[in-house]
C-alpha cells in the first residue's frame, strides 16, 4: 500500500523504440521539443470535436512555437486547447484540437503571431536593400541594423484581441436577473445598534464590501425564514418539514446578500449550514430568469466540491429541499462515467461536480457549461489544497463571465484572497467567528504527547472506555494504517468501517453509509473525509496521527460537537509533530482549552532548536532532543 497522495511515475512504452533509447542513455530527459522532431504534436485524448485545420509558411511555424515550445505553451493555456503543427515541404499544417470557441481564438492569435513577425520581415528588407554593397564591414553594419529593426511581439495587442473576441463570445447570452430580495418591514426597521448587538451574539458575526471604491451598505440579517423566502411559499413548505426552528448565524447574514445578486466569500466552520445558505438562492435564482428553463440548453447552477462525499451530500441537499422540479446530477470520480454523461443528456438543472471529472466531461464536449448563470465554489481552501486549481481555471474559461459566484471556505488564507479576486466580482464577505482559526468550542480537546510505539495501546484504552451509544471518527495519515487498524479491530469482533482514497466508489458509500445509520460506530479515515462529512451525532474524533498541518486539525475537531451538541477529541502527538505544537497552543487558548505541561515543554524546546539553528549552532540529534524533552 502507497502514501497518500500518491504520484505516479510516467513508464516509457515498450512499444517506442526513441522512448526505449531515452530510458537507457538518459537522452531526451527534460525536454519538452525534440530537436530531432520536424513537429510538435499534442493530443486532445477522446477529443470529439474534429481539429480545426489550416495552413502556414514553414519559416511561420517557428514563430508559432516559440523557444522551447513558449508560445505555443502560451496559446494552448490561455485557449485551453491542443495545437499540433506538422511541417511539409513548404508549408506547415496546423491542427487546433478542443472547443469550437476555443479552437477560433487559438487561431486568432496564431494569426496575430504571424502578422507582427511578417511586420518584422518586411522592415528586415528594406534595411537589407539600403545594405547591399558587398564590403564586409556594410554587412555587419547591415545584420546589426537587422537586429535592431525587428520588433518584439506585441503581447499588449494580442490581449486586445482575445479581449475583442471573448466580447464576441459572450455577446448572444440571454440576460440574466440575479436580485430578487424583498426586505421585510421586521429586517428593514432593525437599528444599527440592535444589529451589531445581534451579530456579537450569533458568533460573532463580521462582514465586509469588497468592492473598490464607495463602498455598499451591508444588509442587515434575517432573523426568521419567512424574512427570507415569505414570497417563495414551496420552500417554506421544505424548510417547516425540515423541522429547522430559526436560521444559523451564516444563513442569517448570507441570504440577504446572495438574494440582491451580490456575489459572496462565506468563512465559516464546518457543519454551521453553509450549504443551505447558496442552495436556497440558487433554487430561486434558476427559476426566476427571463428564459424558461427548456429553452436555456444546458444547466443554469454549478457546484464544484474538493470531494466525492461532499458532492454526495450536497446533491443529497438539493434533492431533500427539491424547488419547482429542479433536475440535479452529480459528476465526481470514481462514479460510472456512462451513466454520468447519459444524465447530462438527459438535460439537468443542477451540476454538482468535482473539478477533474467535470474539466475531463468538458474537454471531451459532453457537458455546455455556457448557461451557467450562478456558480458555487464549494469548500475552496480544501480544492486548492488538493490540487485543483488549474482545473477550475479550465472550467471558468467556458462559464459565462457575468454570473453569480459564491464562494465558501473554513479559512482565509492568501491562496483564498487570490482565488476570489480572480474569479468574483465586487464579493461582500460574511464570516461566522474570526478570520484566525479557532477550533470550535463545543469540543473537549484532549492533547497526549506519546510515542509510536505506545499509540496501539492508547487507542484500545480509549475504545474500552466508550459508551455503547457512542459514536467515534478515528483520523491516521496513511491509507495502510487505516486498513491496519481496521484489521486489528475486525479480528476483535469490532465493527468498523475505513474511508480513504484506494477503497472503490461503492465501498467508500457502503462505509459511510454504514456509519450514518449507526450499523458500525467506528469509522477510520484518511483526511479524504475530515472536510464535507455530515453526521451530526459523532460523539468523540480520535487523532492517530497528527494531521499535516494546524488547518486540517481543525477540520477534524469539526467533525464532532455540531447541531448545538458537545463532543471530545484525543489527539496523540510525537516528536515528530513539535513543528506545530506553537500553533497548536494556540487553538486551544483561544477555544478556552487546558493546555499540557507536555506541549508547553514541546513548544519550547522546538522554538529553542530554530534560536540554534538561526544562530548557526551544532543541532542536537533527534534522539537527544527526544531525551532532553521527556
Amino acid at each position: 500500500m502507497a502514501w497518500a497522495p500518491e504520484r505516479k511515475r510516467a513508464e516509457p512504452n515498450s512499444r517506442d523504440p526513441r522512448a526505449s533509447q531515452h530510458g537507457r542513455d538518459g537522452r531526451g530527459r527534460g525536454r519538452g521539443w525534440s530537436s530531432t522532431s520536424s513537429h510538435v504534436e499534442t493530443r486532445a485524448s477522446g477529443s470529439r470535436e474534429p481539429p480545426l485545420c489550416f495552413k502556414i509558411n514553414n519559416s511561420m511555424a517557428g514563430v508559432v512555437i516559440g523557444r522551447g515550445g513558449s508560445k505555443i505553451k502560451d496559446i494552448q493555456g490561455m485557449t485551453n486547447t491542443k495545437i499540433k503543427i506538422i511541417k511539409g515541404d513548404s508549408e506547415a499544417e496546423v491542427k487546433i484540437f478542443g472547443s469550437r470557441d476555443m479552437k477560433a481564438k487559438a487561431k486568432a492569435a496564431i494569426e496575430a503571431l504571424i502578422k507582427n513577425k511578417q511586420g518584422g520581415y518586411n522592415s528586415r528588407s528594406s534595411v537589407g536593400n539600403a545594405a547591399s554593397q558587398p564590403s564586409v564591414g556594410r554587412g555587419l553594419s547591415r545584420d546589426n541594423s537587422v537586429r535592431e529593426a525587428q520588433p518584439l511581439i506585441d503581447w499588449d495587442q494580442i490581449k486586445a484581441e482575445v479581449v475583442e473576441w471573448e466580447k464576441r463570445k459572450w455577446a448572444d447570452l440571454p440576460p440574466i436577473h440575479k436580485n430578487f430580495y424583498v426586505e421585510t418591514k421586521a429586517t428593514s426597521s432593525m437599528s444599527q445598534v440592535q444589529v451589531d448587538i445581534w451579530r456579537k451574539e450569533n458568533f460573532n458575526v463580521m462582514c465586509n464590501d469588497l468592492k473598490d471604491g464607495e463602498k455598499r451598505p451591508i444588509p442587515n440579517p434575517i432573523c426568521k425564514f419567512e424574512d427570507a423566502f415569505g414570497p417563495y411559499p414551496e420552500l417554506m413548505k421544505s424548510i417547516k418539514k425540515a423541522g429547522f426552528q430559526k436560521p444559523t448565524p451564516i444563513q442569517s447574514q448570507a441570504w440577504p446578500i446572495v438574494l440582491q445578486g451580490i456575489d459572496l466569500i462565506g468563512i465559516a466552520q464546518t457543519g454551521t449550514g453553509k450549504t443551505l445558505s447558496y442552495l436556497m438562492p440558487g433554487f430561486i435564482h434558476l427559476n426566476s430568469q427571463p428564459v424558461s428553463r427548456g429553452k436555456r440548453n444546458g444547466p443554469g447552477m454549478l457546484v464544484l466540491t474538493p470531494t466525492r462525499e461532499l458532492a454526495l451530500q450536497v446533491g443529497a441537499e438539493c434533492s431533500k429541499y427539491s424547488y419547482k422540479g429542479l433536475k440535479s446530477v452529480c459528476i465526481y470520480g470514481g462514479g460510472n462515467r456512462k451513466g454520468q454523461i447519459q444524465d447530462i443528456m438527459k438535460g439537468v438543472d443542477i451540476i454538482i461536480a468535482t473539478p477533474g471529472r467535470l474539466n475531463d466531461l468538458q474537454m471531451n464536449n459532453f457537458v455546455n457549461l455556457r448557461s451557467i448563470t450562478y456558480l458555487v465554489l464549494d469548500e475552496a481552501d480544501k480544492m486548492l489544497d488538493l490540487g485543483f486549481e488549474h482545473q477550475i481555471m479550465k472550467i471558468l474559461l467556458d462559464v459565462r463571465p457575468d454570473r453569480q459566484t459564491i464562494m465558501t471556505s473554513a479559512t482565509w488564507p492568501d491562496t483564498i484572497r487570490q482565488l476570489a479576486h480572480s474569479y468574483l466580482k465586487e464579493p461582500m464577505l460574511v464570516y461566522v467567528g474570526t478570520l484566525d482559526l479557532v477550533a470550535v468550542d463545543t469540543v473537549k480537546q484532549n492533547i497526549i504527547i506519546t510515542t509510536e510505539e505506545e499509540k496501539r495501546s492508547l487507542f484500545q484504552e480509549f475504545l474500552q472506555s466508550l459508551s455503547p451509544k457512542d459514536k467515534v471518527i478515528v483520523f491516521v495519515s496513511r491509507k495502510l494504517i487505516a486498513d491496519d487498524l481496521s484489521s486489528d479491530l475486525s479480528i476483535q469482533g469490532i465493527p468498523v468501517q475505513s474511508l480513504h482514497g484506494d477503497r472503490e466508489q461503492s465501498d467508500r458509500e457502503r462505509a459511510l453509509d454504514d456509519f450514518k445509520t449507526g450499523k458500525v460506530k467506528i469509522l477510520i479515515a484518511t483526511d479524504l473525509a475530515s472536510r464535507g462529512l455530515d453526521v451530526s451525532d459523532v460523539t468523540h474524533v480520535f487523532n492517530y496521527n497528527f494531521p499535516r498541518n494546524i488547518e486540517e486539525y481543525v477540520h477534524r475537531v469539526g467533525r464532532t460537537g455540531r447541531a448545538g451538541k458537545m463532543g471530545e477529541s484525543v489527539t496523540l502527538m510525537t516528536q515528530d509533530d513539535w513543528k506545530v505544537a506553537g500553533e497548536l497552543i494556540e487553538i486551544l487558548q483561544r477555544a478556552n482549552q487546558s493546555i499540557p505541561e507536555d506541549l508547553l515543554s514541546m513548544a519550547e524546546q522546538y522554538k529553542l532548536h530554530k534560536q540554534e539553528k538561526e544562530t548557526g549552532k551544532k543541532p542536537r540529534t533527534p534522539q537527544e532532543k527526544f531525551r532532553e524533552f521527556y
